[in-house]
């Protein structure tokens, strides 16, 4: 089983908002009225319809995620998801899990059946890339083996640190598998 989960998975180098997908997962602050890195990419390039549409959502707590449109974006739909800053509390890693699976939620909601993710948490909010890549896929293996309805993720991650680190991770999980 574990080997056909591990096909609906994959690892990308690149832009996540030059994906044609269902939908794009944003590593939004709690206001999803913008920000840095991918949150400024992904509010740059859908337009100014979804800043709109943030704020009439009304902000999101960390951990949770909530769903727009994609406007400009190929993708159909933008699921904005609040991860933690690292260390803040002691509970970073559950707030992360908790993006991921929120994520997945919504999805399903929405019948979705294609998502990219970035590396949530590891820009400006400091999370090491290793213990959030590990937290990444765990949490969405363990929510594919429950979920048929969702045929790929897909993680892309903008750097070569970061695919290298998630690439070398799923790698070990193949080769355990």
């Amino acid at each position: 089983m574990i080997p056909e989960l591990l096909n609906r998975i994959a690892i990308q180098q690149g832009d996540i908002t030059d994906l044609t997908v269902d939908a794009i997962v944003n590593a939004a602050n709690t206001s999803l009225l913008g920000g840095g890195g991918v949150d400024g990419a992904i509010h740059r390039k859908a337009g100014p319809e979804l800043l709109s549409e943030c704020r009439k959502i009304g902000g999101c707590p960390t951990g949770e995620a909530r769903i727009t449109k994609g406007y400009e974006l190929k993708a159909k739909y933008i699921i904005h998801t609040v991860g933690p800053v690292y260390r803040k509390s002691g509970n970073s890693p559950e707030l992360l899990q908790n993006c991921y699976e929120n994520s997945l939620r919504l999805a399903i909601e929405n019948n979705i059946k294609t998502i990219a993710f970035p590396a949530i948490s590891c820009g400006v909010y400091g999370y090491p890339i290793r213990e959030a890549c590990e937290i990444a896929v765990n949490t969405t293996i363990r929510f594919l083996t429950d979920h048929p309805s969702i045929k790929q993720v897909i993680f892309i991650l903008f750097s070569r640190e970061y695919f290298d680190v998630y690439t070398d991770y799923f790698s070990s999980h193949s080769n355990n598998g």
